[in-house]
């Protein structure tokens, strides 16, 4: 672990939004489909928040976050511990936070698709549509695409299927935690991401898809680990994306893949592998200090138990911070020590801890946050991990208690560029204004 910065303490400077009355603060590839014909140097796609356009405040957006990311950690968590019985597929985790825009088919016809760090498959509803939810955008149709063909059922991303059967051709079923699914046939498209155009992607076209939180977009792309995956399909092994400010409406994130991917001056840490949850994203994370306190947290407590559950993972689609019971009372109990406020007890956030703002304050000290991965300390900007209110009078932590699985979430990511790099397995991460790329 790095020394412990000299100066230890972040100041807050309390500046009124007039518009917001908030707070600002300062401080592996299908050998079947062969579709790599010409190399794909790279390319990035613009991505847009699901709450985008509302006319939220900063905390209400994180609030509406937090109610979905809730949501995907419950189902996680009780999936990943249930795989003691050895006899369920890999669940995925389904949803997200930011929508991607794609082009489907020739001639092209565009969508918004949610992008998943936690899950593989990249589908889209699909006519003829036995059971679809509403979406943005007329469902796409195979029948008017010149470049749309079924895969066969011997080819290798059926295979990869963790629930397939062949009649004509290969039929899917894909389940995600809550246990919303996509059923359909599995197809091969030309997909076109900003101005590059990939032929003989494997997708899922589906007819009958079922769950909440899939209707922001017309589907979902599937970053994760496995060979479903957009990344995996395209061989370039690498990605990146870089989140902009929770209360930036204006500004846009960018996912970036290939030879675009790149960050300098990066710290990185490397990627671990859960065989029950091979799509995950997982670190090593060793330790956390807060201000210049290492926490008593045995190293155990983010590790992957025997029977698949535990672990730490670092994910997109999910808003907040979630940290196993015990750490996360650790951290809770010194974040109270160190700062200067009473503790608001009124629990009208939503949120596990929050301090009550003295009126007319114009600074706030709030202790450092760094988290210790193998290799890497990553240091918190303030803005990162405390957000406030002056209409509800309170500064809270964005972090939470899990049960089990811990979760980097996309709050903590803000204004980073965050490499993942499946040839070399590992995860960087470097400071970047991300509206500015």
């Amino acid at each position: 672990m790095a020394s412990s910065a000299s100066h230890m303490i972040i100041m807050i400077l309390l500046a009124l939004a007039v518009s917001s009355s908030l707070i600002s603060l300062a401080n592996a590839t299908s050998r079947g489909l062969d579709r790599r014909q010409q190399k794909i140097t790279g390319f990035r796609v613009n991505l847009r928040h699901v709450d985008s356009g509302g006319n939220y405040t900063k905390f209400e957006r994180l609030q509406r976050a937090m109610k979905r990311g809730r949501f995907r950690l419950q189902r996680l968590s009780a999936k990943t511990a249930s795989f003691e019985s050895s006899v369920e597929a890999p669940v995925h985790s389904g949803n997200g936070e930011f929508l991607m825009k794609i082009a489907i088919g020739t001639p092209a016809e565009t969508y918004s698709a949610i992008m998943d760090t936690g899950s593989d498959l990249i589908w889209t509803q699909c006519k003829p549509c036995k059971d679809c939810f509403d979406q943005p955008t007329p469902i796409f149709d195979p029948k008017k695409s010149s470049s749309f063909s079924r895969l066969p059922c011997k080819s290798d991303l059926c295979a990869a299927l963790p629930t397939s059967s062949c009649s004509n051709g290969c039929e899917y079923l894909y389940s995600y935690g809550d246990y919303s699914s996509t059923q359909g046939v599995l197809a091969a498209e030309t997909f076109t991401f900003g101005d590059v155009s990939v032929p003989k992607i494997g997708f899922g076209c589906g007819e009958d898809n079922d769950g909440s939180g899939f209707s922001q977009g017309a589907g979902l792309v599937g970053l994760g680990r496995g060979p479903l995956s957009l990344i995996s399909q395209l061989g370039e092994g690498k990605f990146s994306y870089c989140l902009t400010s929770i209360d930036d409406t204006k500004g846009i994130s960018t996912l970036l893949v290939g030879s675009e991917a790149k960050a300098k001056t990066a710290i990185t840490t490397p990627l671990i592998q859960n065989p029950s949850q091979p799509s995950f994203y997982y670190l090593s994370l060793e330790g956390i200090t807060v201000g210049d306190t290492l926490l008593p947290i045995d190293k155990s407590t983010f590790s992957i138990q025997d029977d698949g559950s535990g672990g730490f993972i670092i994910d997109s689609g999910t808003t907040i911070t979630y940290l196993e019971g015990s750490a996360f009372s650790a951290l809770k109990k010194e974040f109270i020590s160190q700062m200067k406020l009473d503790v608001d007890e009124s629990g009208s956030t939503g949120l596990d801890l929050c301090f009550t703002l003295p009126p007319d304050s114009s600074t706030v000290e709030v202790p450092q946050l760094v988290f210790h991965f193998e290799g890497a300390d990553l240091n918190l900007p303030a803005e990162n991990y405390v957000i406030a209110d002056s209409g509800l009078g309170v500064l809270c932590l964005t972090m939470g208690s899990s049960s089990g699985m811990s979760i980097l979430g996309n709050f903590q990511q803000q204004n980073m560029v965050v490499v993942h790099d499946l040839e070399k397995e590992t995860i960087s991460f470097a400071p970047a204004q991300c509206n500015q790329l």
